[in-house]
């Protein structure tokens, strides 16, 4: 009997090859040639060029890191000074609105020692530029009576019965409110009606 390894018959024409016959045999294996070995510098290369990149692209992620944080820094600082800037504007556009208002003021007090019956409609012209003023910075005046009660806008103070009236409907304005219910200064203070 032979030791020798059996030869594959030949693949006829235009068939289509067995790929286990392509592959070794189990000892021929163990037989072939191992691949080298990485050396101590295999990471590197052999001169250190691919160290050198690294470090390059290393040093110039940090460099665009630090000059992030610096835009990032000088960006809030611009911010805080650009919002006290509007604060400041925004402070003084209110003052401007209500500038008149003291000057009507006084208009109001010098005219009441000639007419002192004046006063009241100097008062009243005076409330009522402020409640214009109030209006265009975009806080409107509300004191309606008769209305539904509406806990957006309203602040309960008291409750009457009132058979005149639907019950939680108000019936008395103790104190004008400003605004609407997204951007309001302070609420309508009522009176609402109430049945037994």
């Amino acid at each position: 009997m032979s030791t020798r390894p059996q030869q594959p018959d030949p693949v006829p024409e235009g068939a289509v090859p067995d790929p286990a016959q392509d592959l070794p045999a189990p000892g021929e294996r163990e037989r072939a040639e191992p691949p080298p070995e990485p050396g101590a510098d295999a990471a590197t290369g052999p001169d250190g060029a691919d160290q050198d990149d690294t470090s390059r692209v290393l040093a110039e992620l940090e460099d665009r890191w630090r000059r992030a944080l610096a835009d990032l820094d000088n960006l809030r600082k611009r911010h805080a000074r650009e919002l006290e800037r509007e604060l400041a504007a925004e402070r003084a556009r209110t003052a401007t609105a209500l500038l008149p208002l003291i000057d009507n003021l006084e208009l109001a007090l010098a005219h009441a020692e000639a007419h002192p019956g004046a006063i009241v409609d100097g008062v009243k012209a005076v409330r009522d530029q402020g409640v214009d003023a109030f209006a265009r910075l975009g806080y409107p005046r509300h004191s309606e009576t008769g209305v539904p009660f509406d806990p957006t806008r309203h602040e309960v103070v008291g409750v009457v019965e009132d058979p005149e009236a639907e019950p939680g409907t108000v019936v008395e304005v103790l104190r004008p409110g400003y605004g609407d219910a997204d951007h309001q200064l302070r609420p309508v203070a009522v009176v609402v009606s109430q049945r037994e």
